[in-house]
């Protein structure tokens, strides 16, 4: 088995080590360390799969854009999102809003964004519960079917009592 190991390492990956991104390197060195402390090649394999699902939901995360623009003589702001919301993404979500600009209606246009999960619903209905309690009128649109699904399931900021919903 050690020679198998040794015949199909791809020994020009160490030399090129460098030129490679920094989270190729921590995972083929997480992989490769785990592989020799434990004597288990799954045990490597696994923690390499898993540390590539962080650094993917890291990378995929940084991926969103949310730009705005005032409409009808400031008395409007439209926000536009574009890109991927999920657990990694969310705070980022939020943040993007100005939630202290004195307007009467804001309209999010989630059209070229996708809800992926519980955590990306529970940052749309912290950012729609925030501006209502400015007393500002918001207005979500362009939802694709399956983060429509995902709002309705799980959404409190459109439910009677929404608040009180979501302090419970």
């Amino acid at each position: 088995m050690i020679m198998v190991s040794i015949g199909t390492f791809n020994w020009a990956s160490i030399r090129n080590l460098q030129k490679h991104p920094r989270s190729y390197r921590v995972v083929m060195l997480a992989t490769v360390a785990v592989v020799v402390v434990t004597h288990d090649l799954a045990q490597g394999v696994l923690v390499g799969v898993l540390l590539s699902g962080f650094f993917f939901a890291d990378m995929v995360g940084k991926v969103l854009h949310v730009s705005s623009r005032s409409v009808e003589e400031g008395r409007v702001r439209h926000y536009h999102v574009l890109g991927q919301v999920f657990f990694a993404s969310a705070d980022r979500f939020v943040a993007a809003f100005d939630f202290k600009e004195v307007v009467d209606k804001v309209r999010i246009d989630v059209s070229r964004a996708h809800f992926w999960d519980v955590t990306a619903v529970s940052a749309l209905d912290k950012v729609v519960l925030k501006f209502r309690r400015e007393d500002t009128e918001v207005e979500v649109i362009g939802m694709n079917e399956a983060t429509a699904t995902l709002v309705d399931r799980f959404a409190v900021h459109d439910k009677p009592d929404a608040v009180e919903q979501l302090m419970h």
